[in-house]
């Protein structure tokens, strides 16, 4: 059933996507769609979930410099955007900005969950190049490195391309190393 949400979202856009044409496409009556979710958003919140637990994790390899590795993270998630969970995450978000409760649901699962992951991917990050940061210049961090990726896709919906990861990166680092400098 999350699968043929995602297909049919990819397929047809969130406007056109219904509860029956998920129930038509995974074979299965309405009512069992009924049983587990109350809407097309629960269903397209728990595929985005889902989907980007593993999609979006941290992945530092060892060996890898701090800015190569942070522009690779920052390349995975430019890839989910182009992914069928990447899109429905937009069609999310853009819903959200017309629907509180879509808005709450989105902020209170997935966002804050991706949230604690980036908070925490970038702690271990920069703990391995002896790099500290209190809590409030590692959460501008993460806006730092993510939000111009988030800006090119869902203001301009222009592709990510690898000059904005490395400078992203590198920026981020920049501004990072410069923090920890101010609280030695």
């Amino acid at each position: 059933m999350l699968n043929a949400a995602d297909d049919l979202l990819v397929e047809r856009g969130f406007a056109a996507l219904t509860i029956e044409g998920i129930a038509q496409r995974a074979g299965v009556a309405k009512q069992t769609i009924y049983r587990w979710w109350k809407s097309k958003v629960d269903i397209l919140l728990d595929t985005l979930t889902d989907d980007a637990r593993d999609a979006l994790q941290w992945q530092v390899s060892a060996g890898v410099d701090a800015e190569e590795a942070l522009a690779d993270h920052l390349r995975r998630v430019a890839d989910f955007f182009q992914e069928p969970a990447g899109q429905v995450l937009q069609a999310l978000l853009g819903h959200a900005q017309l629907d509180d409760d879509t808005a709450a649901a989105l902020r209170a699962g997935f966002l804050r969950e991706q949230r604690e992951r980036d908070v925490a991917g970038l702690r271990d990050l920069l703990a391995r190049e002896e790099i500290t940061v209190d809590d409030r210049g590692l959460d501008h961090l993460v806006d730092l490195a993510l939000g111009p990726l988030y800006l090119r896709v869902l203001v301009f919906g222009a592709p990510i391309d690898k000059e904005l990861l490395h400078t992203a990166a590198r920026l981020t680092l920049v501004l990072a190393r410069e923090l920890s400098a101010g609280d030695s």
